[in-house]
């Protein structure tokens, strides 16, 4: 069990530290190159993309090819795409045109995204073969992918990469690494009765049929209302608090000059907070875990909305704090709960289905709505001062959508812990 456990924590390492190369510091390149107008658009293509890609790819996973080789190609075509995006913005220099990097960039995203059930799958799959207790196994496996996250922002920060395309790069190379490393993890079986059943069977779509249960279907259109709030901060945290290096109070600031780093506060945070939800998962339930993640993504915004990198960088300290349990407490979480409660012949799909509501549709339209309300708030204004309290009123007003949903889920969510999961997967 403990080779499994290592095995597993290289792949989770792996897994986010390409995604860390790039995804805090991303708008910061995109401002330097004139393009601060589309951040929005370069992070919804996440949500959309993520709107198919995880239930197609989950479902090869489930019925026709084993989940680690399924992996291992997403992470080929993922990082071969992300190091020529990455070679294009080297060629082009200031020159960037939208078009070019943007269709690199999405092909990129479309096979990654798709591996964060994927390797969420191996692992569970792994652990349960091997007669582990996933809720109380895999928080501390994945804790190193948050680890990674970390590593790897930091490295782009101290690079200066944060700033420049070579971010790109950085994420490619780690992608193509975990590709091969991917062929070498324990072996996922495929569904045994794939010729078997109704249309619904055949296609491997069976996840959807979840939603005839009241209580997952709920739980997922909250996931979806949840996702909302994923991106937001991953977008526009690095351009909000490197914006400062502009007014000259805040000029030679540590964070305004190192806004990934600040960020990277957030991630450690996490290494922290994914070791609390066994204990709170099997003491409180999902639902208080999940109203709990959801009243931190208030504080999350409310606090980057009142705070500075001058006296009031405690504010940013403690909104990188909250980011922990914001983070976890509702995708860790969500995920072991859906595995919890599906079968086991249809658990990359059910996986995929989790990341189509949350990192499909929810952050598709947080982005996007975002990008609007950045817009009409900040980018709007030349003078910079007024730059600063538009950030402060579109911080507040995300803040206001979260507490929205916590009340709304607080009212209408029901967990019935009477109801065993076995009801669920028939």
């Amino acid at each position: 069990m403990l080779q499994l456990k290592i095995r597993l924590i290289l792949m989770n390492f792996l897994e986010y530290a390409v995604w860390g190369a790039y995804l805090t510091s991303m708008g910061s390149y995109l401002v330097s190159v004139g393009l601060a107008g589309n951040i929005g658009l370069f992070y919804a293509v996440q949500g959309i993309v993520s709107l198919f890609m995880p239930a197609l790819i989950g479902i090869i996973a489930d019925r026709l090819l084993p989940a680690q080789k399924v992996l291992s190609l997403c992470h080929l075509v993922a990082g071969v795409s992300m190091a020529a995006a990455g070679w294009y913005g080297m060629s082009a220099g200031a020159n960037v045109d939208f078009g070019i990097l943007f269709s690199l960039y999405t092909l990129s995203v479309a096979f990654f995204m798709p591996t964060i059930g994927l390797s969420n799958s191996v692992a569970f799959s792994g652990l349960t073969k091997a007669g582990g207790d996933t809720v109380k196994d895999f928080p501390p496996i994945r804790i190193f992918g948050t680890i990674g996250f970390i590593c790897s922002m930091l490295f782009v920060d101290v690079t200066g990469f944060q700033y420049t395309y070579e971010q790109f790069f950085v994420s490619g190379g780690l992608s193509i690494v975990l590709c091969l490393y991917s062929l070498t993890l324990p072996d996922c079986p495929v569904s045994k009765d794939k010729g078997k059943g109704n249309v619904v069977d055949a296609l491997g779509l069976k996840a959807f049929t979840l939603f005839k249960n009241r209580r997952m279907a709920t739980f997922f259109i909250f996931s979806m209302l949840l996702g909302v709030s994923l991106q937001i901060t991953n977008g526009y945290a690095n351009p909000f608090i490197t914006s400062f290096k502009s007014v000259a109070e805040f000029a030679d600031t540590f964070g305004a000059n190192h806004a990934n780093a600040l960020i990277s506060l957030s991630q450690m945070s996490e290494t922290l907070c994914i070791l609390l939800i066994p204990f709170f998962l099997k003491r409180f339930g999902i639902k208080i875990v999940m109203l709990i993640a959801m009243c931190a993504w208030v504080l999350r915004f409310g606090l980057f909305g009142l705070g500075d990198p001058g006296d009031g960088v405690w504010m940013f300290i403690l909104s990188m704090i909250v980011y922990g349990v914001a983070f976890d407490f509702f995708n860790v979480s969500g995920a072991l709960f859906v595995d919890k409660e599906t079968d086991s012949s249809i658990r990359s799909s059910a996986q995929g289905l989790f990341m189509v509501m949350t990192n499909g549709i929810g952050a598709t339209i947080g982005t996007l709505s975002a990008q609007e309300v950045i817009d009409r708030f900040v980018y709007s204004q030349s003078d910079v001062h007024m730059q600063l309290e538009g950030w402060s009123t579109s911080w507040l007003i995300f803040a206001g959508y979260a507490l929205v949903v916590a009340v709304l889920f607080m009212l209408i969510f029901k967990e019935n812990k009477a109801v065993p999961a076995e009801a669920l997967k028939r």
